[in-house]
């Protein structure tokens, strides 16, 4: 089943996401490649696709997992969760009919 996985930035943690951005990307990355990734981006803080020193508000990520509980447990070990630039994450069950 699909999964949203819904991450909440800290505040001031621009620094901590871009400097493991490269894990977090690797992660999504691994995703993509089996085939479970229907999307991922964050959430600039300002309406521009560069926010610059604005930084991100969030991230959004939808990918197919076997259960709610692995879905969670990938989420938990995110790199972003581990370095503190999410303050919270939601991860709800997701059914896609468009497109």
């Amino acid at each position: 089943m699909w999964y949203v996985i819904n991450g909440t930035d800290a505040e001031d943690s621009l620094e901590r996401r871009l400097t493991v951005r490269a894990a977090h990307v690797a992660r999504l990355q691994q995703l993509q490649n089996e085939g479970r990734l229907l999307l991922a981006g964050p959430y600039p803080a300002v309406d521009s696709y560069d926010p610059g020193p604005a930084g991100y508000t969030g991230s959004l990520i939808i990918a197919e997992f076997e259960s709610m509980e692995e879905a969670q447990a990938w989420a938990n070990t995110d790199p972003y969760v581990e370095a503190g630039v999410y303050a919270h994450i939601s991860v709800k069950p997701f059914c896609k009919v468009l497109p």
